[in-house]
């Protein structure tokens, strides 16, 4: 079975101590076997604290982030460009230092709307910089994970395909496409073909409903990708996102645009989750071994 996985932000907004051991606890209590912590803000983190707790726990455990305007490895200027690669830095770093073995997300650019296309400069930049992190990441035992997302998020990569195309520029071992239903609802054909494209090299997974709320309350057609991930025999990491105005993140909220409530239990949602994914893939699972 794959690790399922769930996102900090089903439970705090932010990772003081008091927090993380709420997150880490619920994630448990709910079922979880992995907690996906959001480094945007990793300041507040005390390290050690969370590596104990996840112990404590037995959580494994993946890291996150997105870059800004102001520190963009996408950028033409150099300066802004080393930022993005000191914040990417980092994050192998506290990834590395909690014990984990994943940093994902929007590694290659800002997490924001974009006023234009990207230059083909800042498109080599970004490659530049990537491969730099995964030789990097690898003398740290960390994979990189490149999140296909939204226009709305990123104005570089919003398909299966041009991640694909990115890793052969980037070509390392350690980095993978991180697919995520939210976003693939939004810019692919279907769930199916995004998934077959990648095969082994789809290494992380993030199941999202197209309203971000509660599994089964949206258009995302789930059957479709479980059975996709059952043909490529996906064995990664699959974690649970949903976001609701009851949990506000500073830096996050806003970027990801969460301005309705969609839940405000989230031990509930996150249980209903839990289920629903583990339900999924066992009938793409039952359905594929009968032919």
């Amino acid at each position: 079975m794959n690790p399922l996985g769930v996102h900090a932000l089903v439970w705090a907004g932010d990772l003081t101590p008091e927090s993380t051991r709420k997150v880490i606890s619920q994630s448990k209590q709910a079922g979880f076997d992995l907690v996906e912590l959001s480094l945007h803000g990793p300041k507040v983190m005390d390290l050690a604290l969370t590596r104990d707790l996840l112990q404590e726990y037995g959580l494994q455990l993946g890291c996150s982030r997105g870059l800004t305007f102001a520190a963009d490895v996408s950028s033409e200027d150099p300066d802004c460009v080393a930022r993005g690669i000191a914040l990417l830095e980092e994050g192998v770093n506290v990834t590395a230092a909690l014990g984990g073995k994943y940093f994902g997300g929007i590694l290659y650019g800002a997490m924001a709307k974009y006023p234009g296309p990207l230059s083909a400069k800042g498109r080599q930049n970004a490659v530049d910089a990537v491969k730099r992190m995964a030789d990097y990441a690898l003398t740290k035992g960390v994979t990189l994970g490149l999140e296909v997302v939204n226009r709305y998020e990123t104005n570089h990569l919003n398909t299966a395909l041009q991640a694909l195309e990115m890793l052969d520029k980037v070509d390392a071992p350690n980095v993978v496409v991180h697919l995520d239903t939210y976003h693939m609802n939004i810019e692919e054909a279907d769930f199916m073909q995004p998934v077959l494209a990648c095969g082994k090299r789809l290494g992380y997974v993030h199941i999202g409903e197209s309203n971000r709320g509660y599994l089964g309350s949206g258009t995302v057609d789930f059957a479709q990708f479980f059975k996709a991930l059952t043909l490529i025999d996906y064995q990664g990491v699959i974690t649970f996102e949903s976001f609701s105005s009851t949990v506000v993140n500073e830096d996050l909220s806003n970027a990801l645009a969460i301005w309705r409530n969609l839940w405000d239990d989230g031990m509930n949602l996150a249980v209903h989750a839990r289920e629903y994914m583990a339900n999924g893939l066992h009938a793409a699972a039952m359905a594929h071994s009968h032919h």
